[in-house]
């Protein structure tokens, strides 16, 4: 590395803060000189495979010639228009594509920056939607434990309250109510006893909460849990039964991640609100949208502040209603579906394996997600350059070594993924916990 890169890290060593990451003492950054295809370049010479999709978000690849064009047109016509009182092409074809791919109920549109922004909307949604029927007790929102939503408050509130990172602040956000997390996994075969509890939870606090939100059949940063889809199904009749809001959070397993194109479609049910993110770009550039029925839009249109009190600069910035509607496009095609499912199958064959490794816990593969739950929490510094020095890029947590890599990822770049992971698995230094010899 020359003396302008270790200058570059220097600097960023001492002055940028990284996500979940000390400043007084922070975690290696390794610096990035390109991206193509499925690959990281990085300034000092190494390429490596991503298997993270850039935090599940890159569906199609890094520098996609079709997401580029479209990113370069827009961008001779407008790169920023306000959206109050304007509006414009990409904007009004996005969202015409996100109601022609998303459940038949959905049919209002409501694009922010990012997705817990999108989160955010969807939980004032859904207490403005009760305000504005005269109901504004129903003011708490129900969900379940191991669940996380983003970094923004109300998304805080809703995330896992003693795993969810978010500890130090829970006496000053939004009291809600948790339910225990869903139990039956999405393989087993399904044990309706689990629900008796989250149905008591239901009865008890009807009439003080506004909605139910949980992220449909893969619980993300709470664990990289797959959960049955039976659990699904009751926790929108008991939506409908006890009159409360259902928010489904696709933000991580929206447009064909697991299998299917939304997480809610493996149980064939239709949300009242839905939150969508990280992916709606290709990972180009930050966008979401917060999507929800004519009731829930009408009702708060009708109600005493006669609009939704919401409005984002940044709303539905042109560039990347752009490039959102070219990687809707792509998924369009249909291709997505035989990717996933080669993923899938390769990841059963040569992850699914690790099940009988000594340091492993659970491995698990659902769609374009394998993970691998390691019995002792793994060292992060280490073992993220030792994958560096393998040549991929996976980025763990805790017991977790996970991976979702780009749908156009081909045999060869996903057996050095899983390669990677078993060369670690047998290295002591990976891990914070005992040695295989001891």
């Amino acid at each position: 590395m020359n003396k302008k890169h270790t200058k570059m890290l220097n600097f960023d060593k001492n002055h940028v803060w990284h996500p979940y990451t000390s400043m007084s003492n922070p975690l290696p950054s390794f610096l990035v000189d390109s991206a193509e295809g499925v690959y990281i370049k990085l300034a000092s010479g190494e390429k490596l495979v991503d298997g993270m999709s850039s935090w599940w978000s890159v569906l199609h690849g890094y520098n996609h010639p079709k997401l580029n064009d479209a990113l370069i047109e827009q961008s001779k016509k407008m790169a920023h228009v306000m959206f109050g009182g304007l509006t414009h092409e990409p904007a009004i074809n996005l969202c015409k594509n996100l109601i022609a791919i998303s459940p038949k109920p959905l049919q209002k549109v409501f694009l922010s920056d990012s997705g817990s922004v999108s989160v955010e909307v969807a939980i004032k949604m859904s207490l403005q939607y009760w305000h504005s029927k005269g109901k504004s007790e129903k003011h708490k929102l129900l969900t379940v434990k191991n669940g996380y939503h983003g970094d923004t408050f109300a998304a805080m509130s809703v995330c896992d309250p003693v795993n969810g990172m978010h500890q130090i602040f829970e006496p000053v956000l939004m009291q809600n109510v948790f339910a225990p997390a869903p139990q039956g996994d999405f393989f087993e075969t399904w044990n309706d006893k689990e629900l008796v509890e989250l149905e008591k939870l239901f009865v008890e606090h009807q009439h003080e909460v506004a909605a139910f939100i949980i992220e449909p059949i893969v619980q993300g940063a709470g664990g990289m849990r797959f959960y049955h889809p039976q659990y699904l199904q009751a926790c929108r009749e008991y939506c409908d039964k006890y009159n409360i809001l259902f928010i489904a959070d696709e933000i991580a397993t929206g447009l064909g991640r697991t299998g299917k194109m939304f997480g809610c479609n493996w149980a064939e049910i239709n949300p009242d609100i839905m939150c969508l993110g990280k992916t709606l770009t290709g990972g180009y550039m930050t966008l979401a949208a917060t999507l929800c029925t004519d009731d829930v839009a009408n009702t708060i249109s009708d109600g005493e502040a006669g609009c939704f009190m919401h409005g984002p600069t940044f709303m539905a910035n042109p560039l990347a209603c752009a490039v959102a509607n070219a990687s809707l496009q792509i998924l369009d095609t249909g291709e997505w579906q035989q990717q996933i499912s080669f993923i899938e199958s390769f990841l059963q064959a040569h992850l699914l394996p690790l099940n009988n490794h000594d340091r492993v816990n659970n491995a698990r593969v659902l769609g374009g997600i394998g993970v691998v739950e390691t019995i002792d929490t793994v060292d992060m510094e280490y073992i993220q350059k030792r994958f560096v020095e393998l040549g991929v890029w996976i980025r763990p947590f805790g017991k977790l070594i996970y991976i979702m890599p780009p749908f156009i990822s081909n045999r060869d770049e996903l057996n050095l993924l899983v390669t990677a992971i078993s060369t670690v698995l047998n290295e002591a230094p990976c891990f914070n916990g005992l040695s295989l010899e001891q």
